[in-house]
């Protein structure tokens, strides 16, 4: 039992933790594979690395249209940030967000997934309430900051709003997960030219949103 506490490192704060953490992603990566990445890319994917321990998520992993520096001046302009979940708005550091803007709070995100009035009109409509969220806030959302770390079709959804009314957010964080619609969802992003970072194939999900995010902020923190 004694050699098993022995093998855990006691003596490090969490920064100590996360350091060594980088610098084994940077000692363990292929080096072809980070030579797919601009640096500021690879901070992106080097933090959904560390949050998925899996280095597989870096083939899948896409970025277009220099979506760090367009959601770094959509941040320093308060820009809305939408979210498909819950969990991406509770996920997402408040603190980091208002060095950039100071008027940032939790109720700057936006996720009207549970609004009475959402539900009622995906009755009314026969679609899921992510979807029934984005057509019903559509005229918030241009300029924003969109996440889809969930439901795919919210992603499809304001693809749709872009091409049909050209609604344009200024970043696009699609990373749906599951079997339904989430390989489909994903494609449309080709149809845009919103700059956006997207996990290709099933995989996804809320934590990998939010790290996205974080990831990118951390370019000037």
């Amino acid at each position: 039992m004694d050699a098993l506490f022995d093998a855990i490192t006691w003596d490090r704060d969490g920064g100590g933790i996360e350091a060594e953490s980088f610098r084994r992603i940077e000692a363990e990566v292929d080096p072809a594979m980070r030579a797919r990445f601009s640096d500021a890319e690879w901070r992106v994917a080097r933090r959904l690395v560390h949050t998925t321990a899996d280095f597989s998520i870096l083939p899948e992993l896409e970025f277009s249209g220099n979506p760090n520096a367009a959601g770094l001046a959509a941040l320093r302009r308060g820009t809305l940030i939408y979210t498909d979940s819950n969990m991406i708005r509770a996920g997402l550091s408040v603190p980091k967000l208002k060095k950039f803007y100071p008027a940032y709070e939790r109720e700057s995100i936006l996720c009207p997934v549970a609004e009475p009035e959402v539900a009622a009109y995906a009755k009314e409509r026969g679609i899921t309430r992510a979807l029934a969220a984005v057509e019903l806030y559509a005229d918030r959302l241009e300029g924003c900051i969109f996440f889809c770390g969930n439901a795919p079709l919210a992603l499809a959804g304001v693809v749709r709003l872009a091409v049909e009314r050209g609604v344009a957010p200024a970043l696009i964080v699609g990373m749906p997960v599951g079997f339904v619609n989430v390989v489909e969802s994903k494609k449309l992003l080709d149809l845009v030219t919103v700059p956006f970072v997207r996990v290709n194939g099933r995989r996804g999900g809320s934590p990998l949103a939010v790290a996205t995010l974080h990831a990118i902020m951390e370019e000037e923190l």
